[in-house]
């Protein structure tokens, strides 16, 4: 059973003993990581890493497990800073241009989706990820606990891209990523595959996949003999990119954030974005917006 913080405290100061013959009532609070995931400062997992590398401390004192309990009273600080109240859950639609990294740091020096997003944007996660060279629809929280539950395989909400490739493909060259691959021993699941058009030397494609493995749609293709030349993701489950303009951010309503995850009610935070996430939104035709 984890300790409170107080309780952690008088361990180790020797004034008290924690075991078996104790209350069986659990503690007063939240796991500790959860409370910074739900702060926004990472996800539950990394939480648990920053706790492991001791960089947490609670009422002054470091931290080595998770297996901790805190309240609203407990002092919780990360890297020396304090940590502040959690805010509602709130959850965006970014469209991320292509020639940006997905993490918080690039140990290359690229530029981040980070250093892009707006200056008056709380710290958010991304869910996922794309890749350098991919584009369009990537979702960022503030809740580390919704980026986890949107990110587990369990979830299975089907992402679509666009994807352009070089050559003349024909519909029964991609019976293989319908059927499912194992390329290198790692295997992907079955995609959907929907050949649109020709236009000129490449060809459109929309392509629908419900986990997301690295580059996954790229490696696919260059086995079956092709090469991705353009990848756009135009949804993700039920939230839908739209006519939402490269690097812009668009903030999902608290109502239909509720009824998608399946949220407790909760007021909207002061500033909320009053268009929603338009999830039955058609899309234009392939082509027609996507030109360069």
């Amino acid at each position: 059973m984890p300790l409170t913080a107080t309780e952690t405290c008088l361990s180790q100061a020797g004034g008290m003993r924690y075991g078996p013959h104790m209350s069986n009532t659990p503690p007063p609070g939240d796991r500790i990581a959860k409370v910074l995931a739900r702060a926004g400062v990472a996800s539950r997992r990394e939480a648990e890493r920053m706790i492991e590398a001791g960089r947490v401390t609670v009422n002054g004192k470091v931290i080595d497990s998770p297996a901790l309990n805190v309240t609203a009273k407990d002092k919780i600080t990360v890297d020396g800073k304090p940590v502040s109240e959690p805010e509602p859950s709130r959850l965006w639609l970014y469209h991320k241009p292509s020639g940006l990294v997905t993490t918080t740091r690039d140990e290359k020096g690229r530029a981040t989706i980070f250093d892009k997003l707006p200056e008056d944007m709380p710290r958010v996660m991304s869910v996922g990820r794309l890749d350098l060279n991919s584009e369009g629809l990537l979702l960022l929280t503030n809740d580390g606990g919704i980026k986890r539950k949107l990110e587990l395989p369990a979830t299975g909400w089907l992402r679509k891209y666009r994807v352009r490739v070089n050559g003349r493909p024909k519909d029964e060259d991609f019976a293989p990523l319908r059927k499912g691959l194992v390329i290198e021993g790692e295997r992907f699941q079955p995609m959907t595959v929907t050949l649109d058009r020709q236009q000129g030397a490449n060809a459109w494609l929309t392509i629908g996949l419900r986990e997301g493995k690295n580059r996954e749609i790229r490696r696919a293709i260059e086995d079956i003999g092709f090469t991705v030349n353009r990848l756009l993701r135009v949804s993700y489950g039920p939230f839908q990119l739209g006519d939402l303009k490269p690097g812009a951010v668009e903030e999902i309503r608290r109502r239909v954030m509720r009824e998608q995850l399946g949220l407790d009610a909760e007021a909207e935070p002061a500033g909320t974005a009053k268009r929603g996430s338009r999830p039955q939104r058609k899309r234009a035709p392939v082509g027609k917006k996507l030109r360069k």
